[in-house]
């Protein structure tokens, strides 16, 4: 049986959410689902018993560790690794790999985001587990292609290629958030999946792919690792992760390793892709929240507060305070209030949140 470890992403701020999401506490440490559980609790509970809290890893800031404390207590303090900056996901991939395999050097790794929403959680540990035996033993690179049910501009796409193992296919191309009709294109033509931001390797696998890809962050990651797991680790993380340069996994590695043949460790590497189904989300905006809540018979949806809606719809209202909210004559409308500060804009333009927010700053 595979040494599985589970790494979960929890670094982010997670600025389209605000006000609810804030740089001092940002979404992954909220229950924006109005469920009693975080998104990060949520993200380690839907991998379940299979992955013990000691093959459980946190890669988060350091201004959040007691975030990460509190809502994992069973996650072993050594197992959250503090960021001292923000270097994107290469490096934080990089500092966790770096880690486990000094203790653990046989590790299959399960790196998964830390706010997304799975809605078939069973289906997801089906599909995981068949993860997990396709990368055991190899030097394949899996990662997730959620099945499209929309022409969505907001995610990344996967093209697949040829079967690699049953229900596993090549990569032919990763593909950025595409136009409208670029998307549009893409559902007809069929082979082309979400990028879920969530895939498996070998842990030597990984070390292998990043020291060939990116060998400046690889002689980051061995100087520090000189330091791991003793009282200097602190000390020389703050030191040497600033130097790494920023950039995503996406980048650094998948897509220089995708649609070739390269050999790691002797053995033939590749990126594959294996399709999935079981209602995932990003949870990046809140309209992708507002698909995921419950609504009333107009498509209005809320958590948190009194929200009453006369002759409005498909609106979103979210109130941390316990607010009484009287909604009239309102379509298409985002309305968050956290800690006294309230946004209220059409869900049409939440794309220019984050210049909302500034606005506050400038005052």
């Amino acid at each position: 049986m595979s040494d599985k470890h589970l790494v979960i992403m929890a670094g982010g701020v997670g600025s389209r959410f605000w006000p609810m999401s804030r740089p001092e506490n940002p979404k992954q440490f909220i229950d924006v689902l109005g469920c009693g559980r975080t998104l990060l609790q949520l993200t380690a509970d839907r991998f379940g018993a299979e992955f013990a809290p000691q093959r459980t890893w946190v890669v988060t800031s350091e201004k959040y560790f007691d975030k990460v404390r509190s809502q994992l207590p069973d996650v072993p303090e050594e197992n959250i690794l503090l960021e001292p900056c923000m270097r994107n996901t290469a490096p934080c991939i990089s500092y966790v790999i770096w880690k486990i395999r000094k203790r653990f050097p046989d590790a299959v790794a399960v790196v998964t985001p830390s706010d997304h929403f799975v809605a078939n959680v069973d289906e997801f540990r089906r599909i995981i587990r068949r993860g997990v035996e396709f990368v055991s033993g190899t030097s394949k690179v899996l990662t997730l292609g959620m099945t499209p049910t929309r022409p969505e501009t907001g995610y990344g796409y996967i093209q697949s290629g040829d079967v690699e193992d049953r229900d596993v296919l090549r990569v032919k191309a990763f593909k950025e958030k595409p136009e409208l009709s670029v998307a549009l294109s893409y559902l007809a033509e069929g082979g082309y999946y979400w990028n879920s931001g969530l895939f498996l390797w070998e842990a030597a696998t990984a070390e292998a792919a990043i020291r060939k890809f990116q060998p400046d962050i690889a002689v980051k990651m061995d100087e520090m690792a000189e330091d791991f797991y003793t009282p200097r680790e602190r000390d020389t993380v703050r030191r040497v992760f600033p130097e790494c340069k920023s950039i995503s996994i996406d980048y650094a590695v998948m897509e220089p390793l995708g649609g070739r043949n390269v050999s790691l460790l002797g053995r033939e590497s590749g990126v594959c892709v294996l399709p999935a189904d079981f209602g995932w989300s990003d949870l990046g905006t809140w309209g992708s929240l507002h698909s995921q809540l419950e609504k009333d018979a107009d498509g209005n949806s809320s958590t948190g507060g009194t929200i009453r809606f006369v002759e409005s719809s498909d609106c979103i209202v979210r109130t941390s305070s316990g607010l009484k909210i009287v909604l009239q004559g309102l379509e298409g409308f985002i309305v968050a209030e956290d800690g006294g500060t309230m946004l209220i804009c059409r869900k049409d333009q939440e794309q220019r949140i984050k210049q909302f927010s500034e606005t506050l700053k400038e005052r």
